[in-house]
């Protein structure tokens, strides 16, 4: 049996990529802030997919300490590593002059040092196998600028580099990274704007996206993915 870690997995993209992998027949391991949503998915995943060993924790990632907490655990807990998704991340608009004083920090926590810290953890675990597979989910921010980036567009554009970065360092040891950088894509966090779903990408485009990514050749590696809605960017 294969196995994946997800971040942010509680909902949005994050639970869709999950339930896609389980659906495959991987057990995963899950983070997200919300204990009380991350209780209410096992339950459901664990009726739905009673073969799947299931790993949910709660833990802030923009702590290093409940980073390595969490790898900790997945790691006692799975004897393997096939696919980390560093899914974890969350956007606030903002103009550089203007945005309140923190927000970079914030932002590059979440969008950057969560995914950093994780796949450090991780990294020895797939390089004692000779494979594995990374995907860090960008944004179509990681790629140009546009009103009201601010430090959320900051922090994509460095978590681009850092899958830039870490490919070119693992090219050699038959790890794979992927980056991801969708358009709008109808999560929970777009309930309530005014736009209707039919204008923006599905979670499930996503997750689809990334299945397919991962089932090419060992010798074969999709490095950038960028997926938009039909009629362009809002």
């Amino acid at each position: 049996m294969p196995y994946a870690i997800v971040t942010g997995a509680s909902q949005g993209m994050g639970k869709v990529i999950s339930e896609k992998l389980l659906a495959e027949g991987f057990s995963i391991a899950v983070c997200a802030r919300s204990k009380d949503k991350l209780a209410a998915l096992q339950a459901e995943w664990n009726e739905k997919y009673p073969t799947a060993s299931i790993i949910a924790y709660d833990a802030d990632l923009t702590n290093k300490d409940e980073v390595a907490a969490f790898a900790t655990t997945v790691l006692a807990g799975f004897p393997e590593i096939d696919l980390l998704v560093n899914n974890a991340g969350m956007y606030l608009p903002g103009t550089i002059a203007d945005e309140p004083d923190g927000l970079l920090d914030q932002m590059i926590g979440i969008n950057l040092y969560s995914a950093y810290h994780l796949t450090r953890k991780i990294l020895p675990v797939m390089k004692s196998r000779g494979k594995g597979h990374i995907f860090n989910m960008c944004s179509i921010a990681s790629l140009r600028a546009y009103p009201n980036g601010g430090s959320y567009s900051i922090a994509k554009y460095a978590l681009m580099g850092f899958s830039e970065n870490l490919r070119e360092e693992l090219k050699e040891s038959g790890i794979k990274v992927t980056a991801i950088c969708p358009g709008a894509t109808y999560t929970p966090s777009w309930e309530g704007s005014g736009v209707h779903p039919s204008r923006i990408m599905e979670a499930s485009d996503i997750a689809a996206m990334l299945w397919s990514a991962y089932n090419l050749s060992p010798q074969a590696d999709v490095e950038t993915i960028v997926i938009r809605p039909v009629k362009g960017d809002i």
